[in-house]
């Protein structure tokens, strides 16, 4: 018998035994971090920080020069006259000059009929907090539209674009953090049966993001982060911190139902779940560090904010989480719901059934015991009939369509900014969205580089046709004493469309080259269009690497930790199953628009670029959850002497309680990200949300078992040149020895004693 601990089980009893100090010290550090990340506050990226390609290399020579673009606003009044507009023009020029915010302020362009006029301006000072202190100037717009109702007024522009944007993202967020704690809270309710119970994994996973927030915020000064990164956080980190602690507690909760006393009860649980959680958690951490190979600082940020919040939420779970356990004791059934909870302690002997702590439990572990019975009798039908289904939820995938979603896409077409950005562009094309073309040079007044400016501002006068379609002439900005010159080139189109995009490959690959051949000028094309097109490609060239990254990195851990390649092959392809399925279910909806109208959205005919790279490595980590708790407790049985069918089938049920839980709560908190405002934040809430589900059920209560079962004892096999592997343990050790490990192991088999009665020696350490 083996007296040795795991990591996870000395960390345990250490924090059981030490109750106090495991308590006040993680308080203490997450007031600490908090305090200090909210007086440091978060630093946002740079244009430059966010781009890719030719699109940042612009960006940044202009950041160098210290160029600062003023935030530019516009502002369209529409009359059904022609004419109709002048008098309400004139009032809302005066008006926004009398906030003192703006300057350059350029008289009313009217339309090709003279019924509409454009009204230009831009914001004084810093374009970085222009959004911050545009609020006179909207409100001077929206009262200049009450008092004339016989015009109607559409505003855009950068600073009242951002200061909406703002307001969206925060309301938005809180949102999400009103609805999805409730519904955890919820879902542990039933799963546990008490209040007290429901309550430990929720505030300890909202203390882990709290934390987690403040060591962003600090991060944020050495790795600039997007504005929706928090976002993410909170996502990710009530996720995994609400299953790491569901695991802990729902081993603890068997244990002490099978009639062991608190203290071995505890260490059971640490020695077992609490390993799982740190294999878990470290797998998921890996794979999240993929993004920073994706070459954008949007990856680089996303995998700071998910590497801390899933380290701090699998640090909590492990330290913190025993010492309220232990302090706690019997009191963590406190609140006990009625009809909910119908725990009753067992012997060894009569733990036969799921042993769980509460009704939930019991019935998860009957259901899947009841499912298992056929899908172990036939594994091959059943193994091919979910990977069937799966791959045909994969289908729609092959035809996915990425690009950077434009405003009208990424906000809906009946929201304000929309509406307001789409009657502007169809009326003045070209107008909040020209092309920006950056030159630098030597010496910025050479001839010939004066004359490539001029050629292509002549170009852009030709084509501009203002008579006829409204669009603006090329206007170039030179700044002598910095060698720089800039010319802003209206695209045909509406700024996103075929046309834009065929405007602004002609500009890169034939204008721009022919008239600076030979003056060893620097020129480069930025923009909205400009960074969206080098944005997506450098994803597509992003997306290879990262994958070979975390499957090689997977394939690895499941190989130390299970000393199988049959296994750490299986999860991998297990997972790119769920993946696709995802895939095929997101270009379905958003992409295809079916039942778009159903789930509150609208088709856009394309995925967001970043979400197929985001939604693939958080998919591969989450994955890994329900994976390693799952098979651990499979080869826990199968170390006590439980032939694989057997062992497969007592993994799958007394995991059935935690896995069910553990994925309702992740459901339904992506699912509420699915009901938020911008596209992107939909797509990857029903994106994660669908392949959760199906990873859960589908996948690790059909096709694992299945697979598993088929392969027999191939899934054990360790190769003669990777013996050399440690073997680390899946029980508890102790309780390994006796023939009850867990006490739960008569679960379907009967009754056990100790001794030499099962089909394969016990494993001791």
């Amino acid at each position: 018998m083996s007296t040795r601990q795991n990591l996870a089980a000395r960390i345990g009893v250490w924090s059981a035994h030490h109750r106090k100090t495991a308590i006040i010290g993680w308080l203490l550090f997450v007031v600490l971090a908090a305090a200090l990340g909210g007086a440091s506050g978060m630093v946002e990226m740079t244009a430059s920080e966010n781009g890719a390609g030719d699109s940042a290399k612009a960006e940044r020579i202009l950041d160098e020069a210290g160029i600062d673009h003023p935030a530019g606003e516009l502002v369209m009044v529409s009359s059904r006259t022609d004419g109709g507009w002048r008098t309400a023009a004139g009032e809302l020029t005066e008006a926004v000059r009398g906030t003192g915010e703006v300057g350059g302020i350029e008289p009313p362009l009217p339309s090709k009929d003279g019924k509409d006029a454009l009204i230009s301006f831009e914001m004084k000072g810093d374009s970085t907090t222009a959004a911050d202190r545009v609020q006179p100037v909207l409100d001077a717009v929206r009262e200049t539209g009450e008092t004339h109702q016989d015009v109607r007024i559409y505003q855009f522009g950068e600073a009242s674009s951002g200061k909406w944007l703002g307001d969206l993202l925060a309301d938005d967020f809180r949102r999400a953090e009103f609805t999805a704690v409730p519904l955890a809270l919820g879902i542990l309710l039933v799963a546990f049966g008490a209040v007290v119970a429901a309550l430990l994994p929720v505030g300890l996973a909202l203390t882990a993001c709290m934390a987690a927030f403040g060591l962003l915020s600090l991060a944020s000064h050495q790795l600039h982060l997007f504005q929706t990164t928090y976002s993410v956080m909170f996502l990710m980190g009530l996720a995994v911190g609400v299953d790491y602690c569901l695991f802990y507690l729902r081993r603890e909760r068997d244990e002490r139902a099978a009639g062991r006393d608190a203290e071995t009860a505890l260490r059971i649980a640490a020695a077992t779940s609490g390993r799982a959680v740190l294999v878990s958690g470290v797998t998921v951490m890996v794979a999240m560090a993929g993004m920073f190979l994706s070459g954008l600082m949007l990856f680089k940020g996303f995998a700071l904010a998910t590497i801390l919040v899933v380290f701090i939420a699998m640090l909590g779970s492990v330290t913190v989480l025993p010492a309220l356990l232990a302090w706690l004791g019997d009191r963590i059934d406190a609140g006990r719901v009625p009809f909910l909870n119908r725990r009753k302690k067992k012997t060894a002997h009569e733990s036969g059934g799921s042993g769980g702590s509460g009704g939930g439990a019991h019935e998860s572990g009957r259901l899947a015991g009841a499912l298992l019975k056929p899908v172990l009798a036939r594994p091959k039908l059943f193994a091919v009939a979910s990977a069937a289904v799966l791959v045909a939820l994969a289908v729609p995938a092959l035809g996915m369509k990425t690009e950077s979603l434009g405003m009208e896409k990424q906000f809906g077409s009946e929201a304000s900014l929309t509406v307001a950005y789409r009657h502007i562009t169809e009326t003045f094309p070209g107008g909040p969205a020209p092309a920006l073309v950056v030159v630098k040079a030597d010496d910025i007044g050479a001839d010939g580089v004066r004359k490539a400016l001029g050629r292509i501002a002549g170009e852009s006068a030709k084509s501009a046709k203002s008579g006829e379609s409204g669009e603006s002439r090329a206007r170039v900005t030179v700044h002598e004493e910095r060698n720089v010159a800039e010319i802003e080139v209206p695209l045909a189109g509406n700024g996103s469309d075929g046309r834009s995009k065929a405007a602004l490959a002609e500009l890169r690959d034939e204008r721009l080259p022919a008239a600076f051949a030979g003056t060893g000028a620097q020129v480069h094309v930025t923009g909205d269009l400009a960074g969206s097109v080098d944005f997506t490609a450098q994803l597509k060239r992003g997306i290879v690497p990262v994958f070979v990254f975390i499957t090689a990195v997977t394939f690895l851990l499941m190989l130390f930790c299970f000393r199988s390649y049959v296994i750490a092959v299986t999860a991998i392809v297990l997972n790119l199953l769920s993946v696709v399925a995802a895939y095929g279910v997101m270009v379905a909806v958003f992409q295809h628009g079916w039942g778009a109208e159903l789930l509150g959205t609208e088709k856009v005919g394309a995925i967001e670029s970043w979400m197929p790279l985001f939604v693939l490595v958080v998919l591969f980590g989450l994955s890994m959850d329900y994976h390693v708790f799952v098979v651990s407790r499979i080869r826990e049985a199968r170390d006590r002497g439980l032939d694989t069918s057997s062992a497969i089938r007592e993994g799958i049920r007394r995991t059935a309680g935690a896995v069910t839980g553990a994925a309702a709560i992740m459901v339904a908190v992506f699912a509420v990200f699915g009901t938020l405002s911008m596209q992107d934040m939909q797509q990857m809430g029903v994106g994660l949300a669908v392949a959760v589900l199906l990873d859960a059920t589908l996948v690790r209560m059909v096709l694992l078992p299945s697979v598993m079962a088929l392969l027999g004892e191939r899934n054990w096999r360790t190769p003669r040149g990777l013996r050399w592997l440690p073997e680390l343990e899946h029980g508890d050790g102790d309780g390994a020895a006796d023939g009850n490990g867990d006490g739960d192991a008569g679960a379907g088999a009967g009754p056990q004693t100790p001794g030499p009665r099962h089909a394969a020696p016990v494993t001791t350490r």
